[in-house]
């Protein structure tokens, strides 16, 4: 069962985010501090990670360039979401995200994106 982190500081996201996931046959984690990215994504070992932009004081875009760097998470793919941004300009940049979506997301549309990632990066 592929395994996904999603992480937003927002509760009720994550809970449907969670419904949606499990329901669908992945095993979901959820995370509200992106502080403890690093950290939980070694003890989860994630085959995605769903993350938003604005969590708190922390910036997703500067977590994720941090994730695309390091050696032992640079090949997971992140998948942005955010309802005030749109960093479709940024996804083929060095360092970004492997994908974007807009919130409100549209559930296949979010579905089709995370199957989409876990089949490249399962081919890789």
């Amino acid at each position: 069962m592929r395994r996904i982190l999603a992480v937003d500081d927002d509760k009720d996201i994550l809970e449907v985010l969670q419904f949606i996931l499990e329901d669908s046959g992945y095993k979901v984690d959820t995370l509200t501090d992106g502080r403890l990215l690093m950290e939980t994504i070694h003890n989860k070992h994630p085959d995605l990670i769903l993350l938003d932009i604005m969590l708190g004081n922390l910036d997703g875009r500067e977590l994720c360039q941090a994730l695309k760097k390091e050696a032992g998470t640079h090949n997971i793919p992140v998948i942005m979401i955010s309802a005030s941004h749109n960093v479709g300009s940024s996804l083929n940049q060095e360092n970004g995200p492997n994908d974007f979506i807009e919130k409100p997301f549209d559930i296949n549309v979010l579905l089709n994106s995370i199957k989409r990632h876990l089949t490249t990066t399962a081919a890789a």
